[in-house]
């Protein structure tokens, strides 16, 4: 099973604790401006998604992955992926980045 987890650089990052493994993670460039960070994920097992502000107070919360969009392979997480940039002449592109650690727990 795989999951696509989303953070918005500025906004909030999105980390995955043990029980999954990151694949690939992709910038999400807007009229070359980066709006977001998509990482494929692994699932090994249910587990969890820390999502945490990256301004003060740092709020942060703790999601189960039951509540993630899941895809059966890797092709259908990354063609879930191109939805977002093929359509109309919308100058937005994925562009493969490196992926962010996952959380120990």
């Amino acid at each position: 099973m795989y999951a696509i987890l989303t953070s918005k650089p500025g906004q909030y990052h999105a980390r995955i604790e043990a029980g999954a493994t990151p694949i690939e993670a992709y910038e999400y460039l807007f009229y070359g401006r980066t709006r977001a960070i998509f990482q494929v994920v692994r699932l090994d097992r249910e587990s969890r998604v820390n999502i945490t502000e990256e301004t003060p107070p740092y709020i942060s919360n703790s999601v189960p992955t039951k509540f993630l969009e899941k895809f059966d392979t890797l092709e259908e997480a990354r063609a879930s992926l191109q939805q977002l940039i093929g359509f109309g002449k919308l100058d937005a592109r994925l562009r493969p980045c490196e992926a962010p650690a996952t959380v120990n727990s």
